[in-house]
């Protein structure tokens, strides 16, 4: 994991700022009031996406005071080249969450909440660098009833990397860059060539110094690309 003070300062001195890659993540401050789970999730517009405008980052962020949605107030997520002022959606998630949507993926990312008296500032997530997935290549036609192994490349190791293929969804992997797919992961038909989607999310998460216990905010990037199972005749 990356340091959290320490790189910061030195960044700082040096002319970056927090909302830097690399500054390190922030725990930020706040009234100890307000319990929030939220993301900032990154999905690629295109097919193995590798530089940063190939994204679009969505924002979803729940808050609660004393058990209660918390509707209204100010709920911002920045970083080093935008501020998305997010908005209230009484339809998403389950009891309602504030959202908002961002070009292209900035890896750093602020939160900053306030409703009424209650506050939760300057929360930082560093979150992982991008990934390509460098094996197996896009469109490369694999027996459904062999193992394979698919690879990516990445700079820093994330906190958290999951694996989705056929009916593997999010599976908790290690983020080394190499995963091996047990056989009959790929969906297969009999008589025909059926596509399948690999995917691969890479996250960093923090925990809130200033919301109440069981309280996060993360950021996720996902990278996928298309590969074909061959027929298989006796799936």
């Amino acid at each position: 994991m990356k340091p959290i003070f320490a790189l910061t300062a030195v960044l700082i001195a040096c002319g970056g700022t927090p909302l830097d890659p690399g500054a390190g993540s922030d725990p930020g401050s706040g009234t100890h009031t307000l319990l929030v789970t939220g993301s900032a999730t990154a999905s690629p517009r295109l097919a193995n996406a590798a530089i940063a405008t190939d994204f679009d980052t969505d924002f979803g962020i729940h808050l609660s005071l004393n058990n209660t949605p918390v509707t209204t107030g100010t709920v911002t997520a920045k970083s080093k080249y935008t501020t998305v002022n997010l908005t209230w959606n009484a339809n998403g998630g389950q009891f309602g969450r504030w959202e908002g949507t961002a070009a292209a993926y900035d890896e750093v990312y602020e939160l900053d909440v306030t409703s009424g008296a209650d506050t939760i500032t300057g929360v930082i997530v560093d979150g992982p660098d991008i990934h390509v997935i460098t094996g197996p290549t896009a469109g490369a036609t694999l027996d459904s009833t062999m193992m394979f192994t698919t690879t990516w490349n990445r700079a820093d190791a994330a906190t958290e990397a999951r694996f989705s293929v056929g009916d593997t969804d999010g599976l908790i992997i290690p983020d080394t860059g190499t995963y091996s797919v047990a056989p009959g992961s790929l969906h297969a038909d009999q008589a025909q060539a059926r596509t399948n989607t690999i995917r691969i999310t890479r996250t960093n998460r923090i925990t809130p110094a200033g919301a109440v216990d069981g309280s996060t905010f993360a950021v996720s990037v996902e990278n996928e690309l298309d590969v074909v199972a061959a027929p298989c005749p006796t799936c």
